[in-house]
């Protein structure tokens, strides 16, 4: 009786599993959002200082409008290696150009293409949860 039982929940489990939506497509099929707008932005205030190692470097300007999406970005503009000799902005580093690997490219890495998920832009806001965060050097120096 058992057997018979766990095999009727096991055909139950794949008729509902056949019959679940699907919940993701292709990334073609997806529309492009478009970032909210940044409010308070600090002005261009140069190099900001890391308060961790290996941080990635804080963005010291306004990227209000810069597009940065699958197709689109706007970052490479000033930063690539070549615009930046030009442009005077801080160029990618050779990290950008290795793969998960270690291996070399030619081109920056897919998986460093967008820079905001690591570079953050500052901005003058009120926090939302009291921050005790205390640098490495604020440590180090007690």
């Amino acid at each position: 009786m058992r057997k018979y039982l766990a095999l009727i929940l096991a055909a139950m489990t794949g008729f509902a599993m056949a019959e679940a939506p699907k919940l993701s497509g292709s990334i073609d099929d997806t529309t492009e959002s478009v970032a909210p707008g940044f409010h308070n932005p600090q002005k261009d205030v140069g190099n900001i200082p890391t308060t961790f190692p290996f941080q990635p470097p804080l963005v010291p300007h306004s990227i209000r409008g810069l597009q940065v999406s699958k197709n689109v970005n706007q970052c490479l503009a000033c930063h690539a290696v070549e615009p930046s000799k030009v442009t005077g902005a801080t160029p990618l580093p050779k990290s950008h150009f290795t793969n998960r690997d270690g291996k070399a490219l030619q081109t920056e890495s897919p998986s460093r293409y967008f820079c905001l998920q690591c570079h953050v832009q500052q901005t003058n806001v009120n926090p939302i949860v009291q921050n005790k965060f205390e640098s490495v050097r604020q440590t180090q120096g007690k």
